[in-house]
């Protein structure tokens, strides 16, 4: 009935033929004359929620958009465990080598050595994933004795459930001795257990940075590795009027937009900004007419009117600023260090949202809650963001940094392991993906965090040069 109303007589409907195509793109009928019209993807109940908390409070940002599709409780993406991999959605620098887990222990090692060798040390994870890189840290700690034997904590940064499990697995954890979250709803979250190959190492799990605890005297050794990336973040876009106006998220069956003063609609189409089409989509971005509070708020900052013009658009982040702050200011109160991994530039950005599904770029709008929603890290804004609180360091590219610290020789110890041509082969294609430009060398970037008080640069950071200095830090948008 549907089928005959949408598309004529019932004679033309029998000559029709439907093609189910990639689920992400929804369903395209084909007419006689081989032309095309979408049909609604499916309506999944995370969907559904998304759609009925715009249709009763109107668009909602782009940042609680991310919020939802990734941590709702409804069928949130991070409430899944297998994304991970090369049969999940995407796979991680620690999932392609060990050596990678490898060079950061060697790293924090080498500045434990400037401390002075401090006896007492925690090891802290924002977004561990399956745990495969603080896995392949404390393995390669083990070759340098004493400073395995300060570690006193594994602390780890998680709020999936399903992640918790498979990180307390990955460390081999024992669950006799794991204590639970206290949920009615899923009695088996682990809180706090012990690392039973690693001579009962406590590894405790929070949901946000602000509940880890350590003595005054324990020096907190932090890396966040693509954790920025899947923090919310606003979208903005500079008018005609030559003032920031917000990119929001509305259902794509509202064309009857509420009217504003003088009769005029709240808000405009939006400009396409996805990588697909969004005519399956049951969502579309629109953008304000007027400047909203979020962008009166965030875009306060004079740079982002001297640096940005008509019709410019950027992202901004300020869940990252707050965590960047909190782990800065974390870190000089108890003289600790931190590394932040992250794919993204050294300025701001304008259209970088996007999905990620079975190792390819997807529409962020489609099937939310199916595949994960990410940005480009500003790190910019995150050494904005710690300004005064502590020193940072870099970005530098993550191919200079791995070549820096050792990655070469280790590869070649690995190489000399083995006499399996395979193994060789798959050593190498490791390390090309990890360091090549053209791969994952160059977008990744690394920083460091160290105490305000601390002086000298850590390596492998190095001065700006003077070209450097002077180059430009605003990336402009291309229409």
């Amino acid at each position: 009935m549907f089928l005959r109303a949408l598309l004529g007589p019932r004679s033309a409907c029998r000559r029709l033929s439907i093609v189910q195509t990639q689920r992400l793109y929804g369903t395209k009928i084909y007419r006689p004359d081989g032309s095309t019209t979408a049909v609604k993807e499916e309506l999944t109940p995370l969907a559904k929620h998304i759609h009925d908390i715009i249709k009763a409070t109107g668009p909602i940002s782009v940042a609680k958009y991310m919020q939802l599709a990734l941590t709702s409780p409804v069928g949130g993406y991070y409430t899944k465990g297998q994304v991970f991999g090369r049969t999940g959605d995407f796979v991680t620098s620690p999932e392609i080598s060990q050596m990678f887990g490898e060079i950061m222990a060697v790293w924090f090692v080498l500045h434990w050595e400037m401390l002075g060798r401090p006896t007492q040390t925690a090891l802290v994870e924002l977004g561990p994933g399956r745990g495969t890189l603080m896995d392949d840290m404390l393995r390669a700690a083990k070759r340098f004795p004493q400073f395995s034997a300060s570690i006193k904590g594994v602390h780890l940064v998680e709020r999936s459930p399903e992640l918790r499990k498979l990180q307390h697995d990955k460390l081999d954890c024992s669950w006799e001795q794991t204590s639970l979250v206290e949920d009615k709803h899923d009695s088996s979250t682990p809180k706090r257990s012990v690392s039973r190959s690693r001579g009962q190492l406590e590894v405790s799990w929070y949901d946000v940075l602000e509940e880890i605890s350590v003595d005054s005297n324990c020096v907190p050794l932090v890396i966040a590795h693509e954790f920025f990336d899947a923090l919310p973040i606003y979208k903005f876009e500079k008018g005609s009027d030559n003032l920031w106006h917000e990119i929001l998220v509305d259902v794509a069956d509202s064309d009857n937009e509420p009217a504003g003063a003088g009769g005029a609609p709240k808000f405009a189409s939006s400009p396409q900004l996805s990588v697909a089409d969004t005519s399956a989509c049951h969502f579309k971005f629109v953008r304000t007419r007027n400047v909203s509070a979020n962008a009166a708020l965030l875009l306060r900052d004079k740079r982002f009117d001297a640096q940005f013009d008509k019709g410019d658009r950027v992202e901004v982040s300020p869940e990252s600023a707050r965590i960047m702050a909190q782990l800065a200011e974390w870190i000089s109160t108890h003289q600790g260090m931190g590394l932040i991994v992250d794919y993204g530039q050294d300025w701001t950005q304008g259209d970088t949202f996007r999905g990620i599904k079975s190792h390819k770029f997807a529409n962020p709008l489609s099937l939310p809650g199916s595949m994960d929603l990410t940005a480009d890290v500003d790190f910019s804004y995150l050494r904005f963001a710690a300004r005064g609180l502590a020193a940072c360091h870099g970005p530098v590219e993550q191919g200079t940094f791995l070549h820096a610290m050792g990655i070469q020789a280790r590869l070649q110890q690995l190489l000399q392991s083995t006499q399996d041509k395979k193994v060789q082969k798959s050593l190498v294609d490791c390390y090309k993906r990890l360091t090549d430009p053209h791969s994952m060398g160059r977008v990744y970037k690394v920083m460091a965090v160290l105490p305000e008080s601390a002086t000298g640069i850590p390596i492998p950071f190095t001065p700006p040069t003077k070209e450097e200095l002077n180059k430009p830090k605003v990336e402009k948008i291309t229409k």
